[in-house]
Formats: C-alpha cells, sequence, structure tokens
C-alpha cells in the first residue's frame, strides 16, 4: 500500500452502521481533515479486505483475521475499531435440530479474511464444507435451503429471529469464555509506508469525528441510513450501541491484549504462519 503523495490518503471503510457512525463527521468535512485529501470508498468488509492485500489503499478498516496476516504491511490505528463482549457473529441455521458435523454439509461465511470465517474455522474445524458470499445473501440463502449453516454478522445479529433462522452457536460467546476476552472484530490500519506525521493526522482525524458522533448521535442517521442494508433507525441505533465503545475510542491494553490472543489462537491452527510478524498498534498511547 502507498499513497500518491503525503497528502492525499486512499481511506477504505465499511458500509456497517457503525463504521458510518464513526466516520460521518469525517466524510462529511463536519471535522479537520488535516491538509489531508481523503479519497473515500465505502465498501463490504471482505472487499475493503481483497483491495488491502492488493496495495489500493492506504487507510482502511479491516477484519482483524486480515490485520494478522497484513502485519507486515500494516499497523493498526488505536481508534476506530469494532471489539467488544456480546458483539460476536452468530452461527445459524434454517434447521432447528441442525450441527455442523459432515463435509456433505455446507457453511457459509463473510468472506475468507473476515474474522467471522477465522472463528468458524477455530471452533469448527473441519466439520462443514466452507464457502463464501456477500454477508447480506447468508440468510437469504439458508432461508431458501441453499447452505446448512451461516456465519451472520452486522444487522442480521438483530433479525435472524424475525427471518426464522436458528441460532446453533454464538460464536463471540464462545470465544469470551474460552479467552475472557473481548471480541476482536476489526480494526483501522495505516501502511507502513505512510510518513509517521501522516498517520497521527489520520488518527487525530477519526478520534474527532468519532467524537463529533458521540456529542450528536442522531446526526449521523441520514449517512448510516444511506449504507445500511435494514434501514429501521432502531435496528442502526442497536448496532451502535453494540458496537461503539470504550476499545472503539482507544484500543487500549484490553485490546492489545485480545489482539495477541486472536493471534496466538490463530497460529495454532496454521492461518497465520509461525514466524510471521505480530500485530502492532500505532502509537504509545494504544498501552495506556
Amino acid at each position: 500500500m502507498r499513497s500518491t503523495d503525503s497528502h492525499c490518503v486512499r481511506l477504505g471503510i465499511s458500509t456497517c452502521p457503525n463504521d458510518t457512525f464513526t466516520f460521518h463527521g469525517l466524510i462529511n468535512r463536519c471535522v479537520d481533515w488535516r491538509g489531508i485529501d481523503f479519497q473515500i470508498e465505502l465498501l463490504d468488509i471482505q472487499e475493503l479486505n481483497e483491495k488491502l492485500f492488493r496495495g489500493e489503499l492506504d487507510v482502511a478498516k479491516t477484519s482483524f483475521h486480515a490485520a494478522l496476516l497484513l502485519a507486515e504491511q500494516t499497523i493498526v490505528l488505536p481508534s476506530g475499531s469494532a471489539l467488544g463482549f456480546g458483539v460476536g457473529p452468530l452461527l445459524l441455521a434454517a434447521d432447528a435440530n441442525a450441527h455442523p458435523s459432515h463435509p456433505r454439509q455446507l457453511t457459509l461465511c463473510p468472506g475468507r479474511h473476515t474474522t467471522a470465517a477465522l472463528l468458524f474455522a477455530l471452533f469448527y474445524a473441519n466439520t462443514t464444507s466452507v464457502a463464501h458470499c456477500l454477508f447480506s445473501d447468508i440468510m437469504p440463502r439458508l432461508k431458501q435451503a441453499r447452505a446448512d449453516f451461516g456465519v451472520c454478522i452486522h444487522e442480521g445479529r438483530f433479525t435472524w429471529q424475525d427471518e426464522g433462522l436458528s441460532l446453533v452457536e454464538d460464536l463471540g460467546s464462545r470465544w469470551e469464555r474460552e479467552t475472557g476476552c473481548p471480541l476482536p472484530l476489526g480494526g483501522l490500519v495505516a501502511s507502513r509506508n505512510l510518513p509517521p506525521e501522516t498517520i497521527d493526522s489520520v488518527q487525530q482525524t477519526i478520534a474527532e469525528s468519532l467524537d463529533f458522533a458521540l456529542a450528536d448521535r442522531s446526526a449521523p442517521l441520514e449517512t448510516m441510513r444511506t449504507y445500511a442494508q435494514e434501514f429501521d433507525d432502531d435496528i442502526l441505533m442497536q448496532h451502535v450501541d453494540l458496537y461503539v465503545n470504550q476499545w472503539t475510542r482507544q484500543l487500549g491494553k484490553e485490546g492489545r491484549e485480545a489482539l495477541e490472543r486472536l493471534s496466538e489462537m490463530a497460529r495454532s491452527i496454521g492461518l497465520v504462519d509461525q514466524s510471521a510478524r505480530s500485530i502492532e498498534i500505532w502509537g504509545a498511547s494504544a498501552g495506556q
């Protein structure tokens, strides 16, 4: 990843409500861009992951699974993450009695490098076949009997019961039981090729954008509605309540420890090479 110059930053943001909430102020220039020319794209999380792997973004929201694999090229920013307790993806099925147990069964995941796919690999290794599709297609395909199981993220966490689907397991709750850590779903990474002063300016702008949204939680709703799959405002704000928290402001010690635990588990099953560079968080303040 590289910037075309020190003031132009290709920024990728996911379309999920916690990101459009957090970045509303930045997207609409309600906060100071600090001399940076942000070139902004809003994409599905797996599309963002793929663009990062191709080196097409300078700063982007990414799955922490992808961030582990990109540690040589990127560094994690301390603000803007989605991490917490009770925030994990759900393993769903159309059949209430079904359980992952046979390779003829099919599980849909929302992208090869998503943290959701990593959790399924950690907890249900070699139990079913796995295919990947856009996150918003998972529940419809389950209802159409085109798959046996699906790992659900984003707004679907709040709407799966209305769709007549059954919960096999809350993968986030299992993570919490086994690790005692908040679940690190996704975060912002910056290219190590960016000048340090540019990374500092980007971090400050993102932190200010989040503060802007928190000062008037209704202000970002128009931006959130534009990109959300689920247009009910109550659902959108439930999403914000769940995913925007103290670790979104600052990953801190608990966030760093959660990332270290995720890295250890990914390495233990061979999803990250043992010799690979460890994930790093920008700035000494991240450890406070």
